[in-house]
Formats: structure tokens, C-alpha cells, sequence
């Protein structure tokens, strides 16, 4: 165990969590994937993500659309089952090969300025799709993100309705792999250490926050993306 990349990949995507409301599980899960196991790297980054929402979503409050929200927690519904299916009977190396041509095609197409209009039922796909994506590999945020971005939603909007929705996608999906896939001591002894880092990160990541224009915002947005897709594509090809 790298204790070192332990660290400085938990503080990085808090950091990005908390600034940006979605970084935790986009940089965090392809990083401890190195370090762990898939369950265990995936059951610590729900815990962690989890805490996160909990501490931070009285503070935005008042930014979240509990209309989408709403939303998107019917749409999870249908894809938090097949998400665990998809964990227990897949090979995760083609998953994580197709999430990442997932990522970079979207990427791309934010890049050239595709936009979409938000709709009711678009609402509930994109919950869908994050639903399967958390219980599957944990990491809901793609799909929300694109599709915030594609409807130029606020970063304040965007980070305060995402972590709403985190505080439902976060914990069902951690009760759904625990049930299902089982769980062992060092996710719980990990996460532990985790904590204190997350608290760094956060703290860090609220004064970022202050400093973010609209347009840097989405340029460190498309960063974060395609580094990820580029991460998983080169690791499992």
C-alpha cells in the first residue's frame, strides 16, 4: 500500500468535490482502483463521497433544484439494480474501457459547443445512467456533469444540486454493495484514515470555490474529463 498516493488522491478529490461538485469519485475511483481491489476501492470512495454531501449540503441549501433532484432519484431507481448486476457478472476492465470512450466522446462534444435543452424526461435518464454508474464502478458523476454543462447550468446550481442528489445515490449504493458484494475491514479502516484528509481537502476546496469564473470553471471542467477518459482508456487497453 502506497500511503503517499493514498493521501494526495484523497485530499486532490475533495478538493475538486467540494469546489466543483463532482470531482470526488471522477479522479478518486480510477486512483484507488490502483491501490485496492475494485469493492474495496469503490465502497471507500462512496463513504468518503457520502461524507462530503452531508457536511457541505446545508451550506448550499439554498442553490439546489429539488425539482430536478426528484428527477433524478426516479431515474436512479431503475439504474442502481442493474448497476450491482453489471458489478457482480461483468468483466470491470471492458466496463471502465467503455465508460472512458463514454467520457471522451461526451467530452468532445461539450468541447464543440453541443447543447441540449433540459427536459423532465431527460432529467430521469441521466438519473438512470448515474445510478447504474455509482452501484457499478461509483463513480455517478459523469453523466451529471455532462449534462449540467450541455444545458449551461450555474456552478452554483450544478454543485449544490448534485450534492443533493449524492446524499440519496451515495448511501443507497453503498447499502446495495455491502448487501450484495460483500464488504471487509480495510474499506472501513481506510475510509477511517480517509477522513482526516477529506476534512483538509474540503476546507481547501470552499476557498477554491470563491475563486472560480464561469469560464474557467468549464475549462477545468473539460480538463478533469478528459484526463479521466484518457486515464481509463490507457489503463485498460
Amino acid at each position: 500500500m502506497d500511503i503517499g498516493l493514498f493521501i494526495i488522491i484523497i485530499i486532490a478529490a475533495s478538493v475538486l468535490q467540494t469546489s466543483t461538485g463532482f470531482g470526488f469519485s471522477i479522479l478518486a475511483t480510477p486512483f484507488l482502483l490502483l491501490l485496492f481491489e475494485p469493492r474495496e476501492a469503490i465502497q471507500i470512495n462512496l463513504i468518503l463521497s457520502l461524507l462530503i454531501s452531508v457536511v457541505f449540503i446545508r451550506k448550499i441549501y439554498q442553490d439546489v433544484d429539488f425539482g430536478i433532484v426528484k428527477r433524478f432519484t426516479i431515474g436512479s431507481i431503475a439504474g442502481l439494480p442493474l448497476g450491482i448486476a453489471v458489478f457482480l457478472w461483468a468483466d470491470i476492465a471492458r466496463l471502465k474501457l467503455g465508460v472512458s470512450f463514454i467520457i471522451l466522446l461526451l467530452t468532445v462534444l461539450l468541447i464543440l459547443k453541443f447543447r441540449m435543452a433540459q427536459k423532465k424526461s431527460r432529467d430521469i435518464g441521466v438519473g438512470g445512467l448515474s445510478g447504474l454508474l455509482t452501484t457499478s464502478i461509483g463513480m455517478p458523476g459523469p453523466p451529471l456533469l455532462l449534462y449540467f454543462s450541455g444545458t449551461d447550468t450555474m456552478k452554483e446550481k450544478l454543485r449544490a444540486t448534485t450534492l443533493a442528489f449524492y446524499l440519496f445515490i451515495y448511501l443507497v449504493s453503498l447499502v446495495i454493495q455491502v448487501t450484495f458484494a460483500g464488504t471487509n475491514a480495510t474499506v472501513w479502516i481506510w475510509s477511517g484514515v480517509g477522513l482526516p484528509l477529506v476534512g483538509a481537502g474540503m476546507y481547501a476546496g470552499q476557498l477554491l470555490f470563491r475563486l472560480i469564473n464561469p469560464l474557467l470553471f468549464r475549462v477545468f471542467t473539460y480538463c478533469i474529463l478528459l484526463f479521466t477518459g484518457i486515464y481509463l482508456l490507457a489503463e485498460n487497453l
